[in-house]
């Protein structure tokens, strides 16, 4: 692997899109290539995935909403994400492997260790380069839902304590691994945070 894997996380309203755009837009002005994405989506087959995780109805199981991601990640990784770090390209997504830890794992109370080990196997162990964890209260986050004229998604809709979980569980796991992830308060002016992320993308590129 030649190129730099950069992902962004954090409870929904954080300004992960924000971040990611201003992050892509830095690295192409430096002649960079870029592959920006998202999980879920980012494929043909995982925009189907994303519809059924997102934008069912009716009840899923917590074990098979944990699959599903998975399966996603398998092919958006396959796909997607290891062709372009073959060529060199930086890799900017929205949402990965973290994620389902935090919202699967802590927020559906799935065995947060298995639904880690679920998608490792799913993506023969690529870890990002860099993780940048935007942090902010889950109330400040709703007031900037709220403030969003769209529906709320499944899981933007679940209640304060999921979403208190699913920030626990963030936060944990950038205390465990300090040297991937960047913990950034969300709170901060965008062009604040934008220059933090750059200072340390900027050191993986040397």
């Amino acid at each position: 692997m030649t190129g730099l894997f950069v992902t962004f996380e954090g409870g929904d309203g954080v300004g992960k899109s924000t971040q990611a755009a201003a992050l892509e837009h830095w690295l192409r002005e430096r002649g960079r290539e870029v592959v920006r994405t998202r999980e879920p989506g980012g494929t043909e087959v995982g925009e189907r995935i994303r519809d059924i995780v997102l934008h069912h109805r009716g009840h899923i199981d917590p074990r098979a909403e944990a699959l599903l991601y998975a399966a996603d990640r398998a092919h958006h990784v396959a796909t997607v994400v290891r062709p372009a770090l073959d060529r060199d390209a930086v890799v900017i997504q929205d949402r990965y492997l973290d994620s389902s830890v935090a919202y699967q794992g802590a927020g559906r109370v799935l065995d947060a260790a298995q639904v880690r080990d679920l998608s490792l196997w799913a993506v023969n162990g690529l870890l990002p380069d860099l993780t940048v964890l935007l942090d902010l209260d889950e109330a400040s986050a709703r007031r900037r839902l709220d403030a969003v004229d769209k529906p709320f998604d499944r899981l933007e809709a679940e209640q304060a304590e999921f979403h208190a979980r699913v920030r626990t569980a963030f936060l944990d796991l950038a205390a465990a691994e300090p040297g991937r992830f960047l913990v950034v308060d969300a709170a901060l002016p965008v062009d604040e945070i934008a220059a933090r992320v750059r200072e340390q993308v900027a050191a993986r590129l040397v």
